[in-house]
């Protein structure tokens, strides 16, 4: 496999991995990680299993919390079945029973192992450049009008 095979492949990986998180597929989210993955997602949470990574963001993100997570200029090295990649991140993180949004930026540095001929996660993580918070009450005309999580 060429590096630049590699490269899309680890590509697709991470677009999966936040698609994911946003439509909270644990489950899939989980076929994203290594098994000793390790996490941690600025100040606030670490993980050091899947299984924690998983159960974590469930429970961190649950059906009235809306997320958005978008990643572009991805910097990835690839050196044989492991690799390295930064991606800079914009978020967003709606949650109307508290009348708040967080939005923000920060780089996340990962890095990747190919099990049985698949890329996967070991290694998540970011830092903040900046993060800012917006209490609804003060956007009066605000309204969220869909919430997929919401049956």
């Amino acid at each position: 496999m060429s590096d630049l095979s590699a490269v899309t492949e680890i590509k697709q990986l991470k677009y999966r991995y936040l698609r994911c998180v946003d439509l909270h597929l644990w489950d899939e989210l989980g076929e994203t990680l290594a098994e000793d993955v390790s996490a941690s997602y600025g100040k606030r949470l670490s993980f050091d299993s899947r299984d924690a990574v998983v159960r974590g963001l469930a429970e961190q993100m649950t059906d009235d919390v809306v997320t958005e997570h978008r990643v572009s200029h991805p910097e990835i090295t690839v050196d044989g079945d492991t690799a390295t990649g930064r991606w800079y991140l914009q978020d967003r993180v709606i949650v109307p029973a508290f009348s708040t949004m967080i939005f923000g930026a920060a780089f996340y540095d990962d890095a990747y192992v190919r099990v049985d001929g698949r890329w996967l996660i070991s290694r998540t993580g970011y830092t903040r450049t900046y993060e800012a918070m917006i209490d609804l009450k003060d956007v009066p005309s605000f309204q969220l009008t869909e919430n997929h999580l919401q049956k």
